[in-house]
């Protein structure tokens, strides 16, 4: 029998992995839902856009503090547990918005939301290369990458809508809700998954003193970074809501992104993942550096920076569960996911004072030249491996 051969026999869509896809696809949905109506509502309680910034900042920032610690959570609770409160703590909470009232209560709910989604984050990229056939894990992580990635084509929009429309009531009611649903599916995988994987010595900071991890990590930051530029601030440099707008450029953007990260993983079970990280970062720096010209360009960029950086996403975490032990994939799931939310935090955050001084074009240029500048980490990846020093 020739490898394709046996390849193609490995079941793919196993009850687990599609219960497990529903989970991810349900709690991303619920996710998205808030992710803009939640500042908007800060902003409308008296919170001003100063409060509407320091409520998705709590977000990301206890998002990251908890993708920390899940190597040692998972070492201690397991996979299925975590699952569980995660759900929980990022979908209830949300039942409780109508009811804050004020800033401090909205700052409050959201922290909570946070633990629960930094949570979920690490548990089911560890637990999709958990249930994954070894030859196919990383067409496995290129299907959690579809359910995570297609709430965000369009799920943004509707809670606006929604909001708009019927109040914000209704948002936070399907956002609480959505979440709430994947806890019927854990009790479809609870019994395919070991209590626990996770090493309880390996711990976050114990991961980055790894360098084949580090490379990896700082590699996918500089994209992440990126993307949260683009998201942040390409509506306030191409507004309105034609098809040469924004709007039009990030439906573009998400839309090649989910495909391209399915494609990267199927491509990776076939070949040497690490031959798509030097394409990956030059097409996001290509897309990042055309992006805001306008009409067509504009989103020819979205599409060249979005094929780069779903190929990247695929691909980043494909090699990252490769350097670790089949006990360590939590903490692989932690380095990659701390990787993605600190970039686009970190982007958004930092190109704020970029912006004011030098204009958004050039802002943009030299976030282009930063992430091409990453491509010096995928050579020393290269001359590592070759070697035999620092794997």
């Amino acid at each position: 029998m020739t490898e394709p051969e046996s390849r193609s026999k490995a079941p793919l869509f196993t009850r687990p992995v599609v219960l497990l896809a529903f989970t991810a696809f349900a709690s991303m949905f619920g996710f998205q839902l808030l992710l803009s109506v939640v500042p908007l509502y800060a902003d409308t309680v008296g919170g001003g856009s100063s409060g509407a910034g320091l409520a998705t900042g709590v977000f990301m920032l206890t998002t990251v503090l908890t993708q920390i610690q899940m190597p040692r959570i998972l070492a201690r609770f397991g996979y299925t547990v975590a699952l569980t409160a995660g759900l929980l703590f990022l979908g209830v909470p949300a039942f409780l918005y109508p009811f804050a009232g004020d800033l401090p209560g909205i700052i409050g709910i959201t922290l909570l939301r946070g633990m629960g989604f930094g949570a979920i984050t690490v548990v089911f990229a560890a637990l999709f290369a958990e249930l994954a056939p070894p030859e196919r894990r990383g067409e496995t992580l290129g299907l959690l990458g579809l359910a995570i990635t297609v709430p965000t084509i369009f799920s943004n929009s509707l809670g606006l809508w929604l909001s708009d429309r019927f109040g914000f009531e209704t948002g936070f009611l399907l956002g609480g809700l959505l979440p709430l649903l994947g806890l019927g599916a854990i009790l479809g995988i609870r019994r395919s998954v070991p209590y626990s994987r996770a090493d309880a010595g390996a711990g976050f900071l114990a991961g980055l003193r790894r360098a084949p991890l580090r490379r990896l990590a700082l590699l996918f930051c500089s994209t992440t970074m990126a993307a949260g530029v683009i998201i942040t601030f390409l509506p306030l440099a191409e507004p309105g809501s034609g098809a040469f707008s924004a709007a039009g450029a990030l439906l573009v953007f998400g839309v090649v992104t989910a495909v391209s990260r399915w494609w990267a993983g199927r491509y990776g079970d076939r070949n040497d993942a690490r031959l798509l990280l030097a394409p990956g970062l030059v097409a996001c720096a290509v897309g990042v550096a055309i992006i805001t010209q306008g009409g067509l360009v504009m989103l020819a960029g979205a599409a060249i920076f979005g094929a780069g950086f779903g190929t990247l996403t695929n691909a980043t975490l494909v090699l990252t569960m490769q350097r670790v032990s089949k006990s360590e994939y939590g903490l692989g799931s932690t380095l990659w996911n701390a990787a993605f939310d600190s970039g686009t935090g970190i982007g958004a955050f930092v190109f704020g004072f970029v912006v004011s001084a030098m204009g958004f074009t050039w802002a943009f240029m030299l976030c282009a030249a930063l992430v091409a500048s990453a491509l010096v980490l995928v050579f020393q990846d290269y001359a590592y491996s070759v070697t035999g020093k620092g794997e």
